[in-house]
């Protein structure tokens, strides 16, 4: 089953560059492409049969971060992988607080590319090496934003807690699964209750949340 690709990129040099890289894969089928937020939001209205999209952060009209928001609201099914020239604090922390999976840096090769799309389809969080240091050093001294839920206002229970410090060691629904000695429904139950509780959307944010809470 070929899994169906979006890019939302407002250089035509650098879509072209990401196309030819996913042309090389059988497996990966390219859909279509927004120059901008806006109008990969509007192709995707007209079909949203799409698993990846690769999302630029600075787009006119809309950037990436605003329309990673918008695109886990309406079609919380499909995976957003920033694919971007900036790796700063900032932009890496508010593009996992808009729900992107994962975050890479333009330069990466093709193969690298193929592997980060599968990876996250299957759950996974692709990061670029320097950003995965960078969100290591966010989790180590997080950036404190006002709307955050107070810190007693979280109550997770045990086995929610267990999940969380499995999820943020890196292992998948079904190496937790496995651990806890549960099946891999429960573990996705206990999920989806975690991401209710903490109000976050995704492996990643649950984790940088949870840690900035002391709650793991």
């Amino acid at each position: 089953m070929n899994l169906k690709i979006a890019i939302a990129e407002d250089n035509n040099f650098l879509a072209k560059a990401v196309i030819e890289k996913l042309s090389f894969f059988n497996d990966l089928e390219y859909k279509f492409r927004g120059a901008n937020g806006a109008e990969l939001i509007g192709k995707l209205e007209v079909n949203h049969n799409i698993d990846v999209i690769l999302m630029d952060i600075q787009m006119p009209e809309m950037d990436g971060i605003v329309a990673t928001e918008i695109v886990k609201a309406k079609y919380p099914h499909i995976k957003i992988l920033m694919l971007t020239v900036f790796d700063d604090d900032e932009n890496i922390f508010n593009a996992i607080k808009a729900g992107a999976s994962g975050y890479l840096l333009k330069e990466i090769d093709a193969e690298n590319l193929h592997k980060s799309i599968l990876e996250v389809t299957n759950g996974g969080a692709p990061m670029t090496p320097s950003i995965a240091l960078k969100t290591l050093k966010l989790l180590r001294n997080p950036i404190l934003s006002e709307n955050d839920v107070k810190i007693d206002e979280i109550k997770l229970t045990h086995r929610e807690t267990d999940i969380l410090e499995h999820l943020s060691k890196g292992l998948n629904y079904n190496e937790i699964a496995d651990n806890l000695i549960i099946s891999p429904s429960t573990v996705r139950k206990h999920i989806e209750n975690i991401y209710k509780k903490l109000q976050v959307h995704n492996k990643m944010e649950a984790v940088l949340k949870a840690k900035k809470q002391k709650l793991i």
